[in-house]
């Protein structure tokens, strides 16, 4: 298994191939419920801009995490100074057919304000 290491400016956080798909992504990821919990926006900004870094580089959300809100607040956090292009973006959806797995797949895109995740 391949492992590259990065550097930020608080140390090093070690990278593993993600399965198969040969992406090399940090071993601790950020999931993104908890920046949509009844905190300001700010705070799930700074949490974001923190682990970026520091060196996180898979960040992990849900469409349906505090209705929409955990993505939101990501995608905001991510825009700031080219951070969406340092990361490997993942979402869940649950839509069980074509039309709704479409309608949630494009609601988590506008959310996070990005045209595409790296992994759903």
């Amino acid at each position: 298994m391949s492992t590259e290491k990065t550097t930020g400016s608080w140390g090093e956080v070690p990278r593993r191939a993600l399965g198969r798909t040969g992406e090399l992504v940090s071993m601790v990821g950020l999931g993104g419920y908890h920046l949509g919990l009844p905190r300001s926006e700010r705070t799930a900004t700074k949490i974001v801009h923190a682990a970026v870094e520091r060196g996180i580089t898979f960040l992990d959300n849900s469409w349906d995490y505090h209705e929409g809100a955990s993505e939101e607040r990501m995608g905001n956090a991510l825009k700031d100074a080219g951070l969406r292009e340092k990361v490997f973006l993942m979402t869940k959806i649950d839509g069980r057919t074509k039309r709704s797995a479409a309608k949630q797949i494009n609601q988590s895109l506008k959310r996070l304000r990005t045209d595409h995740v790296n992994l759903i």
